[in-house]
């Protein structure tokens, strides 16, 4: 296959050089090697890999896991992950599984299958459904509206509330809401691209709208009602967000 771009968040500095030394065999080139969430960020930011190869249990120097590592890249940069961990536990690997890896390979890892999995990841990622096309600001959605379907571009989607049996969706310079009868579980599964972030139990937002946070409540553009922040989500929003935060 054609060479491809690779970033390694792996902050075990042997492991490092051995996966790079694996990647390069095969003929890919490594972008960065970053052991920290923040190196990470600045690397796909800088040059965006084809795919980025992450240690889940990233050491103290990181404010951040790989798998919340891996919720923020996605958020910046569409690629696969592929997570490397010594740790196989169940609720590792299910949350793990929340992230939509490609791969999730234990620790030490064999080369020859690094490699394969390297190339079936990204064969994967470029054909399946959801990246038929380059980006979420340019998909488009049906929706049951009036007897008939009725087209929509997903990125002008603010967010998604559950009302009893119907799903209310808030769209862009629309004051009135389009009503969908289904459950906000099944209509979720429309919108699978990391910045459609599922709030609560009864929200689904998208992050690219995310105009201001204050306290516990979060505005939208051209949106004038405030969106309550549930207690028990708002450390978890918190980490999908880029935050400056001062001394």
């Amino acid at each position: 296959m054609d060479s491809l771009k690779i970033l390694i968040v792996e902050d075990e500095v042997i492991t490092a050089i051995d996966l790079r030394e694996t990647l390069l065999d095969a003929g890919h080139k490594v972008t960065a090697i970053a052991r920290t969430f923040d190196q990470a960020l600045m690397a796909v930011k800088t040059n965006p890999p084809d795919l980025a190869l992450i240690d889940i249990n990233l050491g103290e120097e990181s404010i951040a896991n790989g798998i919340t590592t891996a919720r923020e890249l996605l958020i910046h940069h569409r690629m696969p992950i592929i997570y490397l961990t010594a740790n196989s536990d169940l609720q590792t690997f299910q949350a793990a599984k929340e992230t939509l890896p490609a791969a999730y390979l234990l620790k030490p890892f064999r080369h020859d299958e690094l490699k394969l999995q390297v190339e079936l990841a990204y064969y994967y990622f470029q054909y399946s459904p959801r990246n038929a096309v380059d980006s979420s600001n340019s998909r488009s959605l049906y929706l049951p509206i009036d007897k008939g379907h009725e087209k929509i571009a997903m990125n002008d989607v603010l967010y998604l509330q559950a009302d009893g049996s119907y799903v209310k969706i808030f769209m862009l310079k629309k004051e009135a809401p389009h009503h969908i009868s289904t459950n906000l579980s099944h209509l979720a599964q429309y919108f699978p691209t990391p910045n459609f972030y599922r709030l609560s139990r009864s929200l689904l937002i998208n992050l690219d709208h995310l105009e201001r946070l204050e306290n516990n409540y979060l505005f939208l553009i051209n949106h004038k009602t405030a969106i309550q922040i549930p207690s028990a989500s708002r450390k978890e929003l918190m980490k999908r967000l880029t935050v400056v935060r001062t001394k």
